[in-house]
């Protein structure tokens, strides 16, 4: 069983600074993180918009604002930190099927055993984004649901640009039915899920495995990203200040779906044709992040389809939040309620 990866002297520093932080009282953490954020009818979260003003404390950690190198290694950096230590029965590193050859993958077991499977992809654009990144997520998601994670790691751009991303998620879902028994899951308990970029993976897979009649008990959909060429209110609204900028999702676009044809709507799965047969969906967004609207687009294209679907926001929360496991008790009290989810649908 790998080890989860020590943290580095920076990590070591920020995690002191985030656990301080989060141990002041109320008043102080109001005054430092300023008056009351009040968007749209909603207001953001204290302890959630006492991060973000540290982070504006802090130079040059907005993701998008850097060569991709150094957010690769920021967004990891700062996933760890945010994530803390979290206990799962069993960690494997794997290797599964891509569109193009073998692909990294981790597969996690929790204490109890589980014969369900859920298959992770990870978010971050499409360019940042690895099986360390997620590694605290996942854990939390296996052991607090009792079943078992296995997350793909697929192709970044701008290295693979579309459809890479999108093939190497469909081949490693194949590749997981035909292997389920190895495994330790039955066919009639699995999952796809991901978060933002990860989870327009996800949901181009359900699509894949009711096109092909591969089975798929659920679909976990963390704050997908379903358009990115969509001008939402949401994106206008929360496009700076709220951790996923404009800049990032610029980014993101440029970098891997520029030249992606307009008629393939794999990179647009809000303007999929829906195929009969999808697995159920559990959505959920964040009141405070710029994908908010076309994630529940889609949910609503799923009901529209005829698939059992329930919506969740979080209205106090941003985007990210599902990878903020030691931030505070509101972002931990959302993610128990996905995991509770989770953990309902694949029983």
């Amino acid at each position: 069983m790998p080890p989860e990866p020590p943290l580095s002297v920076s990590e070591k520093v920020q995690a002191a600074i985030l656990r301080a932080a989060l141990r002041l009282p109320a008043r102080v953490q109001r005054l430092i993180a300023g008056k009351p954020v009040i968007r749209d009818g909603q207001t953001l979260e204290l302890q959630t918009q006492l991060l973000l003003r540290l982070e504006d404390l802090a130079p040059g950690v907005v993701l998008g604002a850097q060569p991709i190198p150094e957010g690769r290694r920021q967004m990891r950096e700062q996933a760890r930190v945010a994530g803390g230590s979290q206990p799962v029965g069993s960690v494997q590193d794997i290797e599964v099927d891509g569109a193009e050859g073998i692909l990294p993958a981790r597969l996690y077991v929790p204490r109890g055993g589980s014969d369900a499977l859920l298959v992770f992809f990870h978010g971050g654009g499409f360019i940042y984004g690895d099986l360390d990144s997620h590694d605290a997520l996942c854990r939390v998601l296996a052991e607090g649901a009792g079943v078992r994670v296995l997350a793909v790691d697929y192709r970044l751009a701008p290295e693979a640009t579309f459809p890479a991303a999108h093939e190497d998620c469909a081949a490693a879902y194949r590749w997981v039915v035909k292997n389920v028994d190895s495994l330790g899951a039955v066919p009639d308990r699995l999952g796809v899920a991901g978060d933002s970029a990860g989870g327009a993976l996800a949901a181009a897979t359900a699509i894949v495995a009711a096109r092909e009649g591969l089975p798929l008990a659920f679909q976990l959909l963390l704050y997908p990203m379903t358009d990115e060429t969509m001008a939402s209110d949401s994106r206008i609204m929360f496009g700076e200040g709220y951790f996923l900028t404009n800049a990032w999702m610029d980014l993101s676009r440029e970098s891997y779906a520029a030249g992606a044809d307009p008629t393939d709507q794999r990179a647009y799965v809000l303007r999929e044709e829906l195929p009969p047969g999808l697995a159920p969906a559990y959505v959920c967004t964040a009141g405070f992040d710029p994908l908010r609207d076309e994630g529940e687009a889609y949910a609503r294209k799923l009901a529209d389809a005829g698939v059992t679907v329930e919506l969740k926001r979080f209205p106090e929360l941003i985007h990210g939040f599902i990878n903020m496991i030691e931030a505070g008790p509101g972002n931990r009290a959302a993610i128990d309620e996905v995991v509770g989810k989770l953990a309902a649908a694949l029983r």
